[in-house]
């Protein structure tokens, strides 16, 4: 599995005109941003430069999202209550501390869609770079929600594996009820019709119950067993094959597998031979969202020309915003959102990882943790194939 020059680097940089930090070693090229915190690319390092990124960038010129004014930038992205998180977004981007839309009174208040987190200004808490791995910390306060948030990310040597390490702290002397959702979009052209496909640890699904703003590829509030879902007008849809209808979109939701203790949502893609994934724990993150955009938007900045799938591992089944998603209640049995104690602190850990695979490696089947490697069960020409990952971090991350 080698890459290029053995190196380890943590260093402020400059993405597409955004500030950024860069994390690096011999294998993985990551890049996450100060506005907002979304992480932008996540490459493969490669002779000639850096590979496919799996991450979704819009067709749009982003821009800092805290610098968003109604005035100036309505018209290109949208009214505030979507434009101020839709104008910085990219890729992997947290929805703290709700998922979904602002009540009425909260858009008064300045609150956009999935939190305060996606809109501000975040830190460098610090970063370190040892013989034998880099990490970079960034945080942000969310005064309204009375939050303070950390994401510690750090990648070791001659793996091709991101290990994130994330807190939540409430500086409120109350407890609070919250939203936690690691809101992960694919793109084009790692994602496509013909060439990728996407496999989850969880089979017991729900469509969303509010439609598509009249262009939903799926039946409102049916329950389905993944991957084949109820479709507008009969039949079904296999939801692991995206981009099925040009013009309709959709949402989601999975409940994961509650024999497992670490799930797992990976994305396979076929033509250029390349597995990208993530795996978390259940108790952190019981739920997937699934979202998908397919030319169906047509208001700026969509323009009708996006095509994105979102795998969004949180807390809560569906972007409904606080109000419904408390009201809802359990789904499934499962809870629909986090709490935080009066003055308390929360952690979760998770990896992410993407490796070259098989040309004749076309399905996952499994993935799993050991002590030091993420094991990989699929099948290619018919055969069952095992791929191992080294991954001699999993332990101190607490992930096994």
């Amino acid at each position: 599995m080698g890459g290029g020059k053995l190196t380890l680097l943590c260093c402020r940089t400059s993405w597409r005109q955004r500030e950024a930090y860069v994390l690096e070693n011999d294998l993985i090229r990551l890049v996450s941003l100060t506005g907002g915190g979304h992480l932008a690319e996540f490459c493969l390092r490669e002779p000639s430069g850096v590979g496919l990124n799996p991450l979704w960038n819009p067709p749009w010129k982003t821009i800092e999202p805290y610098r968003y004014q109604k005035k100036s930038h309505a018209r290109r992205y949208g009214p505030a209550v979507t434009g101020r998180t839709i104008s910085g977004i990219a890729g992997h981007n947290l929805c703290l501390d709700f998922f979904g839309a602002p009540s009425a009174d909260e858009v008064t208040q300045g609150l956009s869609i999935h939190g305060e987190a996606p809109t501000l200004r975040w830190q460098k808490a610090r970063s370190r770079v040892t013989a034998n791995q880099a990490l970079c910390e960034l945080t942000v306060r969310l005064p309204i929600a009375g939050l303070r948030f950390s994401r510690e990310i750090t990648v070791r040597r001659e793996e091709p594996v991101a290990y994130f390490r994330e807190t939540v702290g409430n500086e409120r002397r109350a407890d609070h009820f919250f939203h936690w959702v690691q809101h992960v979009t694919l793109g084009p052209p790692f994602l496509s019709h013909n060439d990728s496909r996407i496999f989850v640890s969880g089979k017991h699904g729900r469509t969303f119950p509010h439609g598509y703003e009249g262009k939903a590829l799926l039946e409102s509030s049916r329950d389905f067993r993944w991957p084949n879902a109820p479709a507008t007008g009969g039949g079904t849809v296999d939801l692991s094959r995206p981009f099925v209808h040009s013009g309709l979109g959709f949402v989601a939701t999975l409940l994961l597998d509650p024999r497992r203790d670490v799930e797992f949502v990976v994305a396979l893609n076929t033509r250029h031979h390349l597995l990208f994934g993530y795996c978390f724990r259940r108790r952190d993150f019981p739920w997937i969202a699934i979202w998908e955009e397919n030319q169906a938007r047509t208001e700026a900045p969509w323009n009708g020309c996006c095509q994105a799938r979102g795998l969004e591992f949180g807390s809560t089944p569906f972007p409904v915003g606080r109000h419904e998603s408390f009201a809802n209640g359990p789904l499934f049995g499962a809870p629909s959102f986090s709490t935080i104690r009066a003055r308390g602190r929360m952690t979760a850990s998770y990896v992410a990882f993407l490796i070259r695979v098989p040309e004749a490696f076309n399905a996952v089947g499994n993935v799993r943790l050991s002590r030091d490697e993420i094991q990989v069960t699929g099948s290619a020409g018919g055969k069952r194939q095992s791929l191992r990952i080294p991954a001699a971090g999993l332990a101190q991350a607490g992930l096994v």
